[in-house]
Order: C-alpha cells, then structure tokens, then sequence
C-alpha cells in the first residue's frame, strides 16, 4: 500500500514538472509586441521600451524600394511589408530619409560621393564680359605730310618706312618753279616798298599791298615762319624748301622718292603717334546692354600673355555687323612704351555687375530640369532637404537666388548629381507639390542610398530585376547581368544583362561607367550581379549601386550590339 501511494505522487510530480515546460516553451516562442507573423500580416501597433505606445506610420518595402503602404500588404514575392513607427530610426530599417521631402546619406556614403558644400552668401555679382578685338593707331593722331604746289623731290632726309622722327625734323626738300617765282616776287615787293618810302602815302600803300599779298602766298605754300624771316632779311630766293614732320612719331608710309615729280595734294609722308592707341573690339549683341562709356577694360594681347594693359571705353559704335551679330567699341589706351602694334589682335576685359550685394550660391549648386530649378540643402551631417528655388541674374561663378534660400545655409556644389542618382530624389521633388494616397510612396520615402543592393531575407531569394517593373518609377533603372570585364583605370565595366522594363531593352552586353571607383572593389568577370544604373547624359549610362548576387539570373541573354 505505502509503494503504491509512492508511486502516485511521483507521477503527479513529473505531469506537474511537463505542464510547466510546456508553459514555459510556449511562451519563449510568442513574438514580441509589434513583430509581424509570417502569413498573417504585421501588428498594426508596438510598445516602446517605456511601455508607451507608438504610433504607426505606414509600411515600408522589404527590400528598400521606393514603394509605402497605409496598410499591411506584400511584395511580388510574398514578402511582408515592415511597419515603421514614429521616432524609429529609419537608418537601421533600411530607410534613406528621416523626415519628409529630406534626403538622408550615410557619412560613409556622403565621402565616397565626394560631396562638397559652400554657405549661400552676399556678394557683388558680378562678371566679366570679354570681346576679341585688333590695335589701331588713334586715328587724330595720324598725319600725312603734302604739298600744296607741284615740284620735284630734291633730297631725302628720311629715307625708310617704319623710321621715328621727332616734331620738326626735316622729312625731305623739295624744288618748285613755282615757289622760287613767288619768292623773287615777294623779294621785288619789298625791294620796290623801300624805294618809294619817300612817294605819296597812296603809292606806298599800293606797294605794301603787293608785298603783303606775296608774303601770304609763301605762307600759303607752308614756308615755315623761319624760312620767311630769312627771306626777308636777305632779300634772296631759296631754290628748295625743307618739309618738317608734324609730329613726334613713325613713318607709317612713305610714297617719296629721290627725284620724283610731286603734284599738289599729293600724300608723300604719313606719320603716326602711337603714344595712345585704339583696341576696336566687337561685342556680342546679347552683351551690349551690359556696357556703358567710360567703363574700365583690360586689354591683353598674345604677344605678352603675362602683361595687362589697363583702358577705358571711349565710345560704342552705332552701328552692327549684321554677319557677326556684334557692335565695335572702342578702347583707348596709353602706349608709352609702344609694344602695342598696330593690326595685333586684343582680348579685352570689361567687369559688369550689380552695385548692391545680394543673395548667391555657387552656379554649381544649381540642379535645372528646364521646369523646375533645384538646389540641395544640407541640414546636418548626412540630411539634405531639395529646395526650389528662384534664380535672378547670373555671374562668373554665380548666381542670385531670390527665393528658397537663406544666407548663410549650406548648399551642395559637388556630386549632386550623384545624390540625385543615390537616393532617387525626383520622388522626394514629386512629392514636394502632391500627397501620397493608399499604395503610393510616403512623402519623403526613398529607398536606401547605398551602394550596394538591399539584403533579402533569410530563407529567400533576391527579387529578380522584373520585379523592379511593379515598383514607382525612380531615378534609376535595375537588371540583372553577369560582369563580362572590369576596367578601375576608366572607371568603366561591361555588363551582360537582362532586360531592363523600365527602359524597355532587351538583353544585351553594353559598356556602364561606375559611379565611383569604389563599386568595383571585388567585381570579377563571370560574376551574377544586380545592378542600378541612371543616364547621366544622352547615351552615358552610369551604374549608383551594384551587388554580387548567389543565382546566376536566368534573364541574362547573349550578348549583341550595344544600345
């Protein structure tokens, strides 16, 4: 009786003993609050590690596509869409933007990208307006030396083109019939003035009159003051005259010769002052507003690249060469020196800008669609916020921003084109205007900027390059391939790759440009990848993310021409 009783109760022990472990077991395998069951869908709520709980913001795609929901729902593969809450670190879910219509980059990322940025700030816009241009000689300095009577070259003095003379110096002398008769004339005047001193006031009179009138002739005939006083003094005819230079300068030409018969008007000297010269420049018609009289150029030749030679705008010309679409300007310039010839050619600098400073970025910070114009705040460290702006007048290297942007916020002046690329930023741009309804992306939500391709989930398979079809459009375009060869010099890899929906190619092998050198860090040829790739410009296709895949995808055809 007692072996019985003890053995009862040690089977009560051990039923007692299992039911325990069975609790226990049970409930170590329940999921914790806010954990999606497989098959049934994510809990729609969670508690926070306070106890408190969080309020749901939508449903993200498992593989970091740029695709949200309202509710709970799956992807083409069947995987389940992960809730996100609020104040949950999107970072670590995957996420590429904390807050919506803002980008969000790794650290790590934002160095490989090379991205730079610059404040916005006050400055005195302004540019330079440059215009190819040629010396001349100043036209008011140019003189041509002639005769007002017809005779005959006696002598040369100055014998060769391109000789300086100074002011007075005697060119040439010349013998005329005409002007040794006018002196004998004047001579018999004055001689016949002395002899009638004693006549009547009425003959003397007539006898001045005659003498004055053959003074005014040689004076006519450019007898210089000296040569008439000699005259006078004794009484006797000079058979040749002397010809003096102007002015201080160059024989720009020079038609005389030893012996040659000359008529009156003839040119048979031109001297030039090159002292000061003209640059005559043509400026552009669309820069012709921008230029006034009296504005400062700077003029600089080829023959001395290194030396400037400060100008100033004396006159525009009224006129346009209508084959060039330009108007001349001129610039008049100093030339103490004269190392400016004249026929050299010119470039000529005039600085124009605004008076007042105002509002900039570097043009480089600019993003225009042609619609629209875009310029990428940073907000801190790995956040961008794309802001549209409105622009005012361009500069050298800058431009004015009237609206968007404050002074002093930091803008984005290199790689934004790669951040664009990176993040898909025309969605966070389209929902800048627009709200996102049921299925559509949440305001903000981008896939993950990363350079390589999202990890899928245990157990699964990667989702194949059609299913990129079922997503919203993006920047970026996605396939499957085989790598066929890399080159890191260029910067460039061949890929054998599938067909591309979003494009609507087919299958090919065609040549990609890497993004960064850093997405070809361990590729190897006959290697499955999946790629993403934007078109930088009309037929430049750049790969943003690329990632070794462990199917070898079945979409890959034999290769053909490139697109």
């Amino acid at each position: 009786m007692k072996t019985a009783t003890t053995t009862l109760i040690a089977i009560a022990l051990l039923g007692a003993v299992g039911a325990g472990s069975y609790w226990l077991g049970a409930r170590s395998q329940q999921p914790p609050a806010g954990t999606p069951v497989a098959g049934a869908g994510p809990v729609p709520a969670a508690t926070a590690a306070s106890g408190g709980p969080r309020r749901l913001l939508y449903y993200r795609n498992p593989m970091g596509l740029a695709d949200t929901s309202p509710t709970p729902k799956k992807d083409p593969m069947g995987m389940d869409y992960i809730p996100v809450y609020e104040g949950e670190d999107e970072s670590a879910a995957g996420g590429a933007t904390g807050l919506p219509g803002q980008v969000r980059i790794s650290t790590e990322k934002i160095q490989k990208l090379g991205v730079r940025t610059e404040a916005a700030a006050m400055r005195l816009l302004g540019r330079a307006v440059r215009a190819a241009g040629r010396i001349e000689p100043d036209e008011r300095r140019v003189f041509a030396v002639t005769a007002k009577f017809e005779g005959y070259v006696e002598r040369l003095h100055v014998n060769a083109t391109g000789q300086p003379v100074a002011k007075g110096q005697p060119l040439f002398e010349a013998y005329s019939p005409e002007l040794v008769a006018a002196q004998r004339e004047y001579a018999i005047a004055m001689q016949g003035l002395e002899a009638m001193k004693d006549a009547g006031p009425e003959a003397q009179a007539s006898m001045r009159q005659l003498a004055d009138s053959s003074l005014a002739r040689l004076r006519n005939w450019d007898l210089s003051p000296s040569q008439v006083t000699a005259l006078m003094k004794s009484g006797q005819p000079q058979r040749t005259i002397s010809f003096p230079s102007p002015v201080s300068g160059i024989v720009s030409e020079k038609k005389a010769l030893q012996g040659m018969r000359f008529m009156p008007g003839e040119m048979l000297y031109q001297v030039t002052d090159l002292s000061s010269v003209w640059v005559v420049a043509d400026l552009s018609e669309q820069d012709i507003g921008l230029i006034r009289s009296g504005a400062k150029a700077r003029v600089t030749t080829t023959a001395y690249p290194n030396e400037a030679f400060d100008g100033r705008i004396t006159y525009i010309y009224p006129t346009m060469k209508a084959e060039t679409r330009s108007v001349p300007v001129r610039v008049e310039m100093a030339n103490p020196a004269q190392k400016l010839k004249p026929a050299m050619f010119a470039q000529v600098e005039v600085s124009v800008g605004g008076k007042a400073p105002v509002l900039t970025v570097p043009d480089s910070a600019l993003i225009d669609s042609g619609t629209r114009r875009i310029v990428l705040v940073q907000l801190q460290e790995g956040r961008f916020e794309p802001r549209e702006v409105e622009i005012g007048a361009r500069g050298e290297n800058h431009v004015e921003i009237l609206k968007g942007v404050r002074a002093g916020e930091q803008v984005v002046v290199a790689a934004n084109f790669l951040i664009d690329a990176e993040s898909n930023l025309k969605a966070v741009l389209g929902g800048l205007g627009s709200h996102a309804g049921p299925g559509s992306p949440a305001p903000g939500a981008l896939p993950a900027a990363s350079g390589t391709a999202a990890a899928p989930a245990p157990g699964r398979l990667p989702a194949p390059a059609s299913a990129a079809a079922a997503a919203p459009a993006a920047v970026g375009h996605r396939a499957d391939g085989t790598v066929e060869g890399v080159d890191p010099q260029a910067g460039t890899l061949s890929l054998n790759h599938g067909p591309v929906p979003t494009l609507k190619w087919p299958a090919m092998t065609m040549e990609f440009k890497a993004a960064n050198v850093a997405l070809l860090k361990g590729l190897k040829p006959g290697q499955a990848v999946r790629f993403e790739f934007v078109e930088r410009q009309p037929g430049e296709y750049v790969v943003t993310a690329i990632a070794a895949i462990t199917a070898t995808p079945g979409a890959a055809a034999a290769p053909h021409s490139s697109h």
